[in-house]
């Protein structure tokens, strides 16, 4: 019993720890995967004033990507997410973007709002009038094209969205 009692408590600490540590991945690394939202016109939030400034009180409809160095972000979230803005008739009437694992803030706050999906990143999210209408969670990135990711968001622009693509 005591063993058990050490090790729950270990883990606990542990936890309680990382919770206090957050060491962010380092600009060089994330700057190229960053450009690739922003070079197709998304705006990065990088702090939690910014996600409480753009989301709730945005009019019409935006997109929201959390991006990540991960593979599936790199494979299949960032390509799926050009191709349906650039394929896409219809698009968001605006672009945004937090990083995960470097715009730690932003994303914490970003996460308020795509409740009640648990947290995970890559991920995207669409909202209309600051209120979320649908979300791609990494389940859904894993193991998809970006051409099924684009399909996805494409069928979400046409429900939600009225802005022609130009």
């Amino acid at each position: 019993h005591s063993f058990l009692y050490i090790s729950v408590r270990t883990r606990y600490l542990c936890i309680e720890i990382l919770k206090h540590i957050i060491m962010p991945y380092p600009e060089q690394l994330c700057a190229p995967m960053r450009k690739e939202l922003t070079s197709i016109g998304f705006t990065e939030l990088k702090d939690a004033a910014q996600v409480d400034a753009t989301i709730p009180n945005s009019k019409g409809t935006l997109l929201l990507v959390m991006n990540s160095v991960c593979g599936c972000a790199a494979g299949a979230a960032r390509p799926g997410v050009k191709l349906a803005i650039q394929n896409s008739e219809i698009k968001p009437d605006h672009l945004t973007t937090v990083f995960a694992g470097q715009d730690i803030e932003a994303v914490a706050q970003a996460r308020k709002y795509t409740l009640p999906y648990p947290p995970s990143s890559p991920c995207i999210a669409l909202f209309k009038d600051g209120q979320l209408v649908h979300f791609v969670e990494r389940h859904h990135i894993e193991g998809h094209s970006a051409e099924m990711i684009a399909e996805n968001l494409t069928a979400a622009f046409e429900e939600h969205c009225t802005t022609v693509n130009s």
